[in-house]
């Protein structure tokens, strides 16, 4: 040993000497810390250069006990003293083997196990969240140590709860790598092990953030510990209602006992496992996730799915066979081939082990690059050269420099916490900070190569960037793209596509807010989403304009703005109109109007051709193509428009943007997957409607039920009326789409037929008991008072008294100042007394028609007397009349259907909302697809003859569209539609022209139109 000291204090040998002849416990803490400064002072390089670690354990496996428990002591102080300056758990950590050989001295010995306790206690503080796996692994190479003493397995096993409320997140990392070896402990024949093996597996699985598993982890972990309890698991696990995203961690923990039940030859064991399977992987948001388990489960179901006894089990099987196909995006190669997999056994096989996580091996690519990368830095900028003493503190640091890679996490905090102590124990501060960040630059530009080199984007291009950042974006609790690269070219068109929820219109809307970390503030940005503002709609369309405050900012004059509208189509009369008065593409056209004067550098479109027609449609569309220097990012489900204005798409890939240069066709022959933006797919979307309740005296498909006759209306403020006697009529067996261009009256006409406007001239007639379903042009109206509530609470609330609470909202139930006046007119009975008319309260049949029951002002309703419907009518009292048949018809059609959340959940279920999001998520967390789902169930909760769809594909996405319309295909009741799409088959077109009249199309150019 050589001989080192500090100053004048004592040689190493000679506080080592003291501490292993100290007289008693206390004397040697006191020797032992001498001993720690003494390191603290020096340096922990005098570790290796005096042998103190060879020495400490050399001493611990001493004959003489007191030196043991000196070395235990020595240890639990260097830790304490040397270790709070952060940087030592490199050359410590190896000394925790030693420590645990000594936890199974006995009797006069016992001091020794108590002083080791202590020490490793103190050891396990040393660790940082980052460093929590290599503590680990030292754990688990103990455990596997043959020979070993159960004391010592025990007491590694109950370090286990320490470390996991150190670093929580890197155990759940890890848990694929960590359940498998403790459930060989958990089944250890020593009680004492076997127990402690369940704690540690307590504490390792009390990591999981899924609140739905969390109340299930003992009865998982004493499934792992005992096999046979596999089907109580099961049994209990299929009853839970999942409603949270399943992550990796979830899965690491469950699926290894879903493997293991899917071998199991009880069919009800059978059935709930693929059912518990399907109902996980419906929620499982990462197909890379999804993917890596796919080889565990997918033989065991598609098994059970082709040679099940019972039909019902099969059929659980198959959907369960497809949650696995859809979440992990699975192409047909792979499914072939996992078809033909056969089990490794078809009887009951052990619990496997399973990853919980994309590889993370504790030694991989990532950390042999980091020791690379630091020991160039060390030699470059510090000029030290490495010598195993320091190799053995880079070694340690890349572990935790690997693992904050594959996290992404390139917080400088967090490099410098992983970097800078341990640097500083054998170079200056100044030097390790250096090397710290020159490190963190290092890899910032490896993540870029690895992650944006498909971004297609040609950095020779000399077009200016305007935006060029790294960004993470989240939502509410959802990570939606994690440090990822935006980047936008003055002039270019950008399309942003992705699966529905993934971010798209969060995205554009924290552009617009400037929630971007680090977004240029040099760089203007306007949103235009589908509507203009509410409180602005009894403006004149051109004084919105000039009072509009980003339009004031730009200091045009009235005749600047007027002229400015008349590209947008805005002539003299359409700037003199109130903006209530215009159609959906016209307010479209409007807010287009008002992003244009604002000169944005760059132009935010979110579903731009929502409400425009055909020709508003290729008008936008060349427009936007002559915008030469404004940089455009849109949002939309309209594949033609995307192909038609896109220079770029920005795809949705794993929480990454990824760039393709080219349209979307383009970008679908790169990336096929996408062909969804395309292409209606009925394949595994379906919705369901309820039947249509009976007419009663309607026996025929072909009689009207539902007629316009001579209607005009015109809007408050309009020059000319949107509707001029118009005639229509509806049937049973209508489908019927009301086609024209953008200010035609197709809206107009629809809310006439609903009555939800009152025409001008002319009448409204329906079949006393027709109920109608109508889901607006914008179609949240209805749901807008109530976002806190969840869908099925919505349903349950507009239906609660056995009618629709809707119904009273219409414009044509509400009384007008004349029909007020009519109330207080008496009506002369046949004693020639004279009575007014309070409500009606009750309707019976009569002959081919209607009486009802009157309660009148200031009598008893032993004084009500029943009046005939025409006779009612004549009096004035026509709106009254038609509440009360509406009121009858709803309650005939929901006032027979139970209220139960369960059976309201199935028919959100039926109208394509997934039931956990229906029963659980409220309203306003709901994306404008799901939000669409949700009106047109409501609608359809009365069972009503008549639906009346008001340009519905806007919000709903493809799939969407496809089960929309296999669900009208198969439908029995009439339906209505604004706006055409060529993908749907009609038995009727109604056009509505520049007079505001539909009429039949009467050749086959008009059909095509």
């Amino acid at each position: 040993m050589a001989e080192n000291t500090n100053g004048d204090g004592p040689s190493t040998s000679a506080l080592l000497q003291s501490l292993y002849s100290a007289p008693d416990a206390p004397s040697c803490t006191v020797a032992a810390r001498a001993l720690a400064n003494h390191i603290q002072t020096t340096g922990l390089h005098i570790l290796a250069i005096d042998a103190i670690t060879d020495d400490l354990i050399r001493a611990s496996r001493s004959k003489v006990g007191s030196e043991r428990e000196s070395s235990m002591i020595a240890i639990e102080e260097i830790c304490r003293t040397v270790g709070a300056g952060g940087g030592a758990e490199p050359y410590l950590l190896p000394l925790l083997p030693v420590i645990l050989e000594r936890y199974p001295e006995t009797g006069k010995a016992e001091v020794v196990g108590k002083a080791a306790e202590k020490a490793a206690k103190q050891l396990i503080k040393l660790s940082q969240p980052e460093g929590v796996p290599k503590f680990i692994k030292v754990l688990f190479d103990i455990l596997s140590t043959s020979g070993v003493k159960w004391k010592t397995k025990a007491g590694a096993l109950d370090l286990f709860a320490s470390l996991v409320k150190i670093g929580p997140d890197q155990v759940a990392e890890r848990l694929g790598e960590i359940i498998p070896p403790l459930t060989q402990e958990m089944r250890d024949t020593k009680p004492e092990v076997s127990t402690a093996g369940q704690k540690a597996a307590m504490a390792v699985c009390g990591v999981l953030s899924n609140l739905d598993v969390l109340p299930f982890v003992p009865v998982l972990v004493n499934c792992m510990a005992r096999p046979d309890t596999v089907p109580e698991a099961i049994k209990q696990l299929s009853a839970n209602v999942w409603v949270r995203d399943v992550d990796g961690p979830t899965l690491a923990v469950l699926v290894p006992l879903l493997q293991r039940a899917l071998s199991e030859r009880s069919s009800i064991v059978q059935r709930q496992t693929v059912i518990l399977v399907g109902n996980l992987f419906k929620l499982v948001r990462s197909p890379e996730l999804a993917h890596l388990h796919l080889k565990n489960l997918f033989p065991g179901v598609n098994r059970i799915a082709e040679t099940a006894s019972f039909p019902e089990v099969r059929e659980f099987a198959l959907q369960a066979v497809n949650a696995l196909i859809l979440s992990s995006g699975a192409d047909e190669p792979t499914v072939a081939a996992l078809k033909n997999t056969a089990l490794a056994s078809t009887g009951p096989s052990p619990i496997p082990s399973t990853p919980g996580t994309p590889s993370v091996k504790l030694t991989d690519e990532d950390e042999i690059l980091a020791q690379r990368s630091l020991k160039s830095l060390i030699g470059k900028m510090a000029h030290i050269t490495v010598n195993p003493f320091i190799e053995t503190s880079i070694s340690y640091q890349a572990g935790a420099v690997a693992s904050l890679v594959r996290k992404r996490d390139f917080d400088e905090a967090q490099w410098t916490r992983y970097t800078v102590p341990y640097l500083s124990r054998f170079m200056p501060a100044g030097d390790a900070e250096k090397i710290a960040k020159e490190n963190l630059k290092r890899w910032l530009e490896i993540d870029k190569e690895r992650y944006y080199k498909a971004a297609g984007d040609d950095d020779d291009d000399p077009t200016e960037k305007i935006v060029n950042l790294t960004f993470s974006l989240a939502y509410g609790g959802l990570l939606l793209l994690n440090h990822t690269v935006l980047q936008l070219r003055r002039g270019w068109r950008y399309g942003v596509c992705g699966a529905n929820g993934c971010g798209k219109s969060t995205l554009l809307k924290a552009i617009n807010r400037h929630q971007i970390e680090n977004f240029p503030e040099s760089v203007s940005t306007f949103y235009v989403e589908h509507d203009i503002d509410g409180e602005d709609a009894d403006a004149i369309c051109l004084q919105f304009l000039i009072a509009d405050k980003f339009v004031k900012a730009k200091n045009l004059t009235p005749d600047q703005i007027s002229e400015r509208m008349r590209e947008f189509g805005f002539d003299d009369a359409r700037q003199a109109c109130k903006v209530q008065s215009l159609s959906g593409g016209w307010k479209m056209r409007l807010a287009l109007a008002r992003a244009m004067l604002c000169e944005a550098d760059l132009l935010l479109l979110d579903e731009p051709t929502n409400h425009l027609d055909r020709a508003s449609i290729e008008w936008l569309q060349d427009y936007l193509k002559a915008q030469t220097k404004v940089t455009i990012l849109t949002v939309s489900h309209d594949s033609g428009f995307l192909d038609s204005i896109c220079t770029d798409i920005i795809h949705y890939q794993n929480k990454q943007l990824v760039y393709y240069r080219g349209n979307l066709s383009k970008f679908v022959e790169k990336y096929p997957a996408a062909r969804s933006y395309y292409t209606l797919s009925a394949s595994l979307v379906k919705f369901v409607f309820p039947p249509p309740g009976a007419l009663m005296g309607v026996r025929s498909q072909t009689r009207a039920i539902l007629k316009a006759t001579n209607v005009t209306f015109t809007y408050p403020g309009a020059p000319k009326p949107s509707l001029m006697n118009a005639s229509c009529a509806v049937t049973l067996s209508s489908r019927v789409g009301v086609v024209g261009p953008n200010g035609a009256g197709k809206s107009t006409l629809i809310k006439l037929l609903t009555g939800e406007t009152v025409p001008d001239t002319g009448k409204i007639e329906k079949h006393p008991n027709l109920r109608v379903a109508y889901v607006a042009q914008h179609a949240f109206h209805n749901i807008g008072a109530h976002m806190e509530k969840t869908a099925v609470q919505y349903i349950a609330w507009r239906y609660q008294d056995g009618h629709d609470r809707e119904q009273a909202m219409k414009a044509s139930r509400i009384l007008s100042e004349e029909e007020k006046k009519q109330m207080e007119v008496p009506i002369e009975g046949k004693n020639g007394e004279k009575r007014k008319l309070e409500m009606i309260i009750g309707r019976q049949k009569l002959k081919k028609s209607f009486q009802y029951e009157v309660k009148w002002k200031n009598l008893d309703h032993r004084y009500n007397t029943w009046l005939g419907r025409e006779k009612l009518i004549e009096a004035g009292f026509g709106k009254l009349v038609q509440e009360h048949d509406d009121l009858e018809a709803s309650r005939e059609g929901s006032g027979s259907r139970d209220l139960s959340f369960k059976v309201i959940r199935q028919h959100l279920i039926d109208v394509g909302l997934d039931g956990d999001i229906a029963e659980y998520n409220e309203l306003k967390g709901l994306s404008g697809g799901q939000k669409v789902k949700v009106v047109i169930a409501a609608a359809l909760w009365s069972k009503p003859q008549v639906l009346i769809l008001d340009e519905p594909t806007n919000f709903l996405d493809r799939d969407a569209l496809g089960g929309l319309a296999v669900a009208i295909r198969d439908w029995a009741g009439a339906f209505l539609k604004d706006r055409e799409e060529r993908r749907r088959m009609r038995k009727l077109r109604w056009l509505s022209d520049s007079t505001g009249a539909p009429r039949e199309p009467d050749t086959d150019t008009e059909d095509e139109h």
